[in-house]
């Protein structure tokens, strides 16, 4: 009898712990999920890198200072994904403002984001996360 309890009380314990580890952490911010602060970097600067050579928007950004676009995307991007960051730039409406960027000109950055994505190697649904709360910026940046 002995015997049987503890090889039920080994079999619970082993079940236990292999479903512990199969939940997914429920801590886990999109930040974190993106890399934290390396991951963001280092997809922001391929993002940089891809533009400057896409001849569908490069031009947009001919006369923008790079690296304030630079540490200001890092920071949107940390903000909005529940990193450690507060964005206090201006709005995106107001970034956008005048520059009657089109349909096309959105769908190339967010092309040239989701490979930058993928060569950092996240995960399409964490991908799918971020796109899904940049998007909600969309009015504010093409005007109709």
């Amino acid at each position: 009898m002995r015997r049987i309890r503890f090889s039920f009380f080994i079999v619970s314990l082993l079940l236990a712990l292999l479903s512990c580890s199969s939940q997914p952490q429920q801590n886990h911010t999109l930040y974190q999920a993106l890399g934290a602060s390396e991951g963001v970097e280092t997809i922001v600067y391929d993002l940089i890198v891809r533009i400057a050579k896409d001849d569908r928007v490069v031009e947009r950004f001919r006369h923008v200072d790079i690296m304030r676009f630079k540490s200001g995307l890092e920071t949107y991007i940390c903000a909005v994904t529940d990193g450690p960051c507060d964005y206090n730039g201006d709005s995106i409406r107001i970034i956008h403002a005048g520059h009657h960027y089109t349909d096309t000109e959105f769908n190339t950055i967010v092309e040239l984001l989701i490979e930058s994505m993928e060569a950092a190697e996240i995960p399409t649904a964490t991908q799918n996360r971020l796109l899904a709360l940049l998007a909600k910026d969309y009015s504010d940046v093409v005007y109709h």
